[in-house]
């Protein structure tokens, strides 16, 4: 059974950086695709990053491009999101999530199996 931890999250201001890490265990794949998404109060749960361990490749929504940086590790058991210049709109419970292959990589929520509980990130100005 793949499990996700996420860890990182807290309260940062605006303009700051953060770091998200997820803890994977559970599966031997090496080309799961995992992602990082997150949820406002009220907002439907989107895609932020996204990345396919097989090859590297990484999506990003617009609203977080050249600000976040999703990476892993070399032994590709933890997942990072370097998040800076964070903005008032960034505040959510960011979650780590991954699917096996063959898995699309993208950043639709529903192409996801797996999902952590979730780190909180707020923002204040």
């Amino acid at each position: 059974q793949v499990q996700l931890v996420e860890s990182g999250g807290g309260p940062v201001q605006a303009g700051g950086s953060l770091s998200l890490s997820c803890a994977a265990s559970g599966y031997g794949y090496s080309a799961y695709c995992m992602g990082w998404f997150r949820q406002a109060p009220g907002k439907a749960r989107e895609g932020v990053a996204s990345i396919y361990l097989g090859n590297g490749r990484t999506v990003y929504a617009t609203s977080v491009k050249d600000r976040f940086t999703i990476s892993q590790d070399n032994a590709k058991t933890t997942l990072y999101l370097h998040m800076n210049s964070l903005k008032p709109e960034d505040p959510a419970m960011y979650y780590c999530a991954a699917d096996p292959p063959p898995c699309s990589g993208g950043l639709a929520p529903n192409e996801y199996t797996y999902w952590g509980q979730g780190t909180q990130v707020t923002v204040s100005s």
